[in-house]
């Protein structure tokens, strides 16, 4: 492959994976009607381990590496800060917000990265422009979002919002310390760690709930492709933008999910897309592009490390 199609693998990525995560929103939103917050975190994460074995058994690696032992210890603190405690909150930030204010918080997401990355990884310190990418992408996402906050309301409570915005936090850790502690370890093998992780820390916490899971079509479908979209595939896309690129660009993907949202809901619910829908997107996407803008020198580190798929 060309010098110049590698180079656009990760940003084919970014838009790949804004597209499946733009519509988890809307999934979390149809599966917690029937299940617990903490039970749609066990099945999503089960569900993802399934597809996720299943994908890498069929590409013919192992489903852990040599040493994995030495790495039970990270993957379980993936599985707490980038599945447990952020899908517990989300799911139980959507039953009390409205879907819009979810989206504005959980685009805060490099916000965090980008301050946290300052002090825990100096080399992957953004310039100035690219925190000013950060922070017009998030103005874009206010934009986007306004006018349907504006017509429904913000419906919800403080503690519904804390949540999101907690949740939005442990993503930027989970970021940063994958990062920091496993750079070198392939994307199969981290997703599957994480999901792992994840579902066994679930168990305990959700079996008491399971009984009371009103086993519906639509609310198992959507947890079911939370698992096998959102996680399996959904991982694998984001750590490998994440070794290649770095935290605060990987975790801008974000600031893309309430765009993609918007692309889901003309190409599925036929909504209308109006003036200021357009000119928030405008303004992502110029933020996404300044975030992005030393990515290249990122990649060139990248590649003198231990390679990362």
């Amino acid at each position: 492959m060309s010098e110049g199609r590698r180079g656009l693998l990760p940003y084919l990525a970014i838009g790949g994976l804004a597209l499946i995560w733009g519509v988890s929103f809307l999934f979390i939103k149809v599966a917690v009607h029937d299940m617990s917050p903490i039970a749609l975190v066990l099945i999503r994460s089960a569900s993802g381990c399934a597809a996720l074995a299943v994908i890498v058994r069929a590409m013919g690696r192992p489903l852990f590496g040599e040493g994995w032992r030495r790495r039970i210890i990270p993957f379980a603190l993936l599985g707490i800060t980038g599945g447990l405690l952020p899908w517990v909150l989300i799911a139980w930030g959507e039953e009390r917000i409205s879907s819009g204010l979810a989206s504005i918080l959980n685009s805060t997401t490099p916000l965090w990265t980008a301050v946290l990355v300052y002090w825990i990884i100096p080399s992957d310190r953004p310039s100035a422009l690219n925190y000013a990418g950060v922070l017009i992408g998030l103005a874009g996402v206010v934009i986007l979002v306004v006018p349907d906050l504006t017509a429904r309301g913000f419906g919800g409570n403080a503690v519904g919002a804390l949540a999101v915005v907690l949740a939005s936090l442990s993503y930027a850790v989970n970021a940063l310390y994958q990062r920091r502690k496993l750079r070198g370890v392939t994307v199969y093998e981290v997703a599957l760690g994480q999901l792992v992780a994840t579902a066994l820390f679930a168990i305990p916490f959700a079996a008491p709930t399971l009984p009371s899971v009103h086993v519906a079509l639509p609310s198992m479908a959507a947890v079911v492709a939370l698992g096998v979209g959102g996680s399996a595939i959904g991982l694998l896309l984001y750590f490998y933008i994440l070794n290649t690129l770095g935290p605060v660009q990987a975790t801008g993907v974000t600031l893309l999910v309430p765009v993609t949202a918007v692309i889901w809901g003309v190409l599925l619910l036929r909504e209308v897309v109006n003036p200021p829908i357009i000119i928030g997107m405008v303004v992502i996407l110029t933020g996404i592009v300044l975030t992005n803008v030393r990515a290249r020198k990122a990649k060139q580190v990248s590649e003198k490390e231990p390679a990362a798929a």
